[in-house]
């Protein structure tokens, strides 16, 4: 499986989420916690929204473990945004490729999955076949995540991530039943536009892999004041990862499962997320 980070808020350098924090997203690459496995070091990316919000995401991805690469160090220590994504792989069965690392783009949206289409091989083509011509041509890897992509920006994603995403699931599970696949779907997802972001966290059988958001800023700097960190960025600051960063108390909240969030300017949201067939 893999681990991910997606951050909203305060423009920052990249750096100080990826590598500050005690249990970073670089220290997870090595000695996950909550993962299926502990090394997740089959490529890394990062995508990031510019303050020029007309431009598409920034994408840089390779498949060098995260723990040592120099590229995204560089990167990581000079650039500053708003909205970013950034996620480490350990492959389920498809190559170690550039075009197979996360976050995928497409015009201004980004993607990133967490888990995997169960009997994806047998699946495939029937899904494949789903996806809009006229978008099937964009797709550059061989990973069940990149395929979920394109369904849903097929079942309208630009004009409604949680109906579009729903949409898929549905076509993924009913497939999955028919190829005889009990369970067909495990999958935390970030979606992003470049001014919200939305995060899902499902899976058939109801055992979802593990997801956490932070805490509000305002309610930490109430229960920290001496955290020197938090006086730096703004109340609507959040971020949304595989597992949490640190141990700060109260710093971090399962999302729940069968639900799905959306970082937005103004009050975020939380809300189920029942496709047809959730039990």
């Amino acid at each position: 499986m893999c681990r991910w980070i997606a951050y909203s808020g305060t423009p920052v350098l990249l750096s100080r989420v990826l590598f500050e924090p005690e249990h970073s997203l670089i220290d997870q690459s090595l000695h996950s916690r909550m993962g299926v496995e502990t090394t997740n070091g089959d490529g890394f990316g990062i995508g990031w929204y510019a303050e020029d919000t007309a431009l598409t995401p920034a994408v840089v991805r390779d498949v060098g473990p995260a723990w040592n690469n120099r590229n995204l160090q560089e990167v990581a220590h000079h650039v500053r945004s708003g909205l970013f994504f950034a996620h480490i792989r350990a492959a389920t069965g498809t190559a170690v490729q550039q075009s197979n690392c996360h976050p995928f783009r497409h015009g201004r949206w980004m993607w990133m999955h967490n888990g995997m289409i169960n009997g994806f091989r047998l699946m495939r083509r029937d899904l494949a076949v789903a996806v809009d011509p006229g978008l099937y041509p964009d797709i550059e890897g061989s990973t069940d995540s990149e395929l979920m992509f394109f369904l849903a920006l097929t079942f309208g994603l630009t004009e409604d991530p949680p109906g579009a995403v729903t949409r898929m699931v549905n076509l993924i599970e009913d497939t999955g039943h028919a190829r005889g696949v009990r369970h067909p779907l495990q999958m935390t997802i970030a979606v992003a536009n470049g001014e919200r972001v939305w995060a899902f966290r499902y899976s058939s059988e109801g055992r979802s892999r593990s997801l956490y958001y932070s805490t509000e800023v305002a309610a930490l700097r109430a229960l920290h004041p001496d955290a020197a960190f938090l006086r730096d960025i703004s109340d609507e600051t959040r971020l949304v990862v595989s597992e949490p960063l640190g141990e700060l108390a109260g710093a971090w909240n399962e999302v729940p499962e069968n639900s799905y969030g959306v970082l937005q300017p103004g009050d975020d949201a939380l809300h189920a997320f029942r496709p047809a067939r959730a039990g």
